[in-house]
């Protein structure tokens, strides 16, 4: 059956556009892990919707199981393949369609690239305000399959705050098609926010239109050093209600993950002394570049003087500007520096994060096999990552890991994903972010959209 169905692939796509015998270990299951081959009976590049479709329709028919690949830069196990599983893979669906600067909207394929997006629309001064570290690999598909975050999300929302319209493949091959510019449309169930953050278990998002903004004209950036957690809000707060809405970047980083970041053997350069407890990243977009940098600098200056930070500094020029915020986003400098790195993403209510995090920490020094554990991020909507290293990768050590950050969280009400979702590997843990009633609603879901199972199988649930 695997030859009849390689063929007839072959007859949708085209000999050129699908790997197969051997050939599709040339690709790989995670932009980092490009020494990996995959494990595949093919993969198959559609060239636009209707492709994908068809192919659906032969998987409905086969049974066939198929995993979805976007630019595979997930943190869940997303993307892992096994032998007798179809890979469908967007990267040939990457045409941006229309930028129509009068609705401010945005019309792509799922295929691509974020950074790609971000800069034509920069070029049609107009803001598409999503930013995260792998914007330069990440597919536009595989940002709304999993409702991504990312650097300001407090000021501009999820993904899903952006989603005006998605075009989606169902297993069977139905086209669900909702491309509206309109922000209103309250005719019945909002059926696109179903794929979003679904990651690929409802439907194969193909096409988007995304809502953009007008794009800023100024940019104020500030890094400064704080002592106590309790001034990190105490800073939020203030900058918050005198900044006018212009807020748009608040990011924390603990201490032993800025000497991490500007210590050898990293090429980055600490901006200030690496002896505080805390480090936050301060954003400012405007319309008035000189009296946007001089109000955050004044508000910086009352903060030192009310003593809610130890020390800051501005960035003087866009170089170094780009050098501060390089220092919070190129964290593949934490995963270079262990033998072998475990990754987190949870949400905590924000009182609670110093605390919290303090435990944690004290937790994970006491496991034998932990090299080095680095928090950082999204404060000022409660995201804390956490990148830790250790000499050895077998499961007990995940589990023991996995144990001390999760386990609190159902109790305080937070969140076992803040934003890379759940995949395969957070699986196990769902329960302590939903209820019992919650994890059966998403199974009931999931029978209806992909009775068969199928499509992206054993993600979430």
């Amino acid at each position: 059956m695997n030859q009849n169905l390689i063929e007839s692939l072959i007859n949708i796509v085209g000999v050129n556009n699908i790997l197969h015998s051997g050939a599709e270990k040339n690709r790989f299951t995670h932009i980092w892990k490009t020494d990996i081959p995959l494990e595949a009976l093919a993969v198959v590049y559609p060239k636009t919707t209707e492709e994908v479709s068809e192919i659906m329709m032969l998987c409905h028919r086969n049974k066939q199981e198929v995993i979805i690949h976007g630019g595979v830069t997930n943190l869940v196990g997303g993307t892992e393949t096994q032998k007798h599983q179809l890979v469908i893979a967007l990267d040939k669906m990457n045409s941006i369609e229309e930028i129509d600067s009068q609705s401010r909207t945005i019309t792509a394929q799922a295929g691509a690239i974020l950074e790609n997006l971000i800069d034509a629309t920069k070029a049609e001064n107009l803001l598409l305000p999503m930013s995260f570290g792998a914007k330069g690999s990440a597919q536009i598909g595989g940002v709304i399959s999993t409702n991504a975050g990312g650097l300001r999300v407090f000021k501009y929302g999820m993904t899903r705050q952006m989603v005006l319209g998605v075009e989606a493949v169902l297993s069977d091959g139905t086209i669900i098609s909702s491309l509206k510019k309109i922000i209103k449309d309250n005719s019945g169930y909002d059926l696109k926010q179903l794929f979003i953050g679904s990651e690929g278990t409802l439907g194969v998002v193909t096409k988007v239109i995304l809502r953009l903004c007008e794009a800023p004209t100024s940019r104020s950036s500030a890094i400064v050093g704080i002592e106590k957690y309790e001034n990190v809000v105490n800073l939020l707060k203030f900058l918050e209600q005198n900044l006018a809405g212009t807020l748009s970047g608040f990011e924390l980083m603990w201490k032993r993950t800025f000497k991490a970041m500007t210590s050898e053997p990293s090429h980055l350069i600490a901006p200030i002394a690496q002896e505080y407890n805390y480090y936050v990243f301060i954003e400012s977009l405007g319309s008035q570049a000189e009296y946007d940098y001089k109000r955050l600098e004044n508000l910086i200056g009352q903060a030192l003087e009310a003593e809610l930070i130890e020390d800051g500094v501005m960035a003087q020029s866009e170089r170094e500007l780009n050098s501060i915020w390089q220092i919070r986003e190129d964290v593949s400098i934490l995963a270079a520096q262990a033998n072998y790195d475990q990754h987190f993403d949870i949400s905590i209510p924000i009182p609670l994060i110093g605390e919290l995090v303090d435990q944690m920490i004290f937790e994970l020094e006491k496991l034998p096999f932990v090299e080095c554990i680095f928090p950082f991020g999204h404060v000022a909507d409660g995201n804390i990552h956490f990148i830790i290293g250790k000499k050895e990768n077998n499961p007990e050590i995940i589990d023991a890991i996995n144990f001390i950050i999760y386990k609190p969280l159902k109790e305080i009400g937070g969140s076992v994903s803040a934003e890379h979702g759940i995949g395969l590997h957070k699986k196990e843990y769902l329960f302590t972010s939903r209820s019992d009633e919650e994890i059966e609603m998403m199974k009931t879901l999931k029978k209806t959209f992909d009775p068969q199972n199928i499509l992206n199988p054993r993600r979430i649930i």
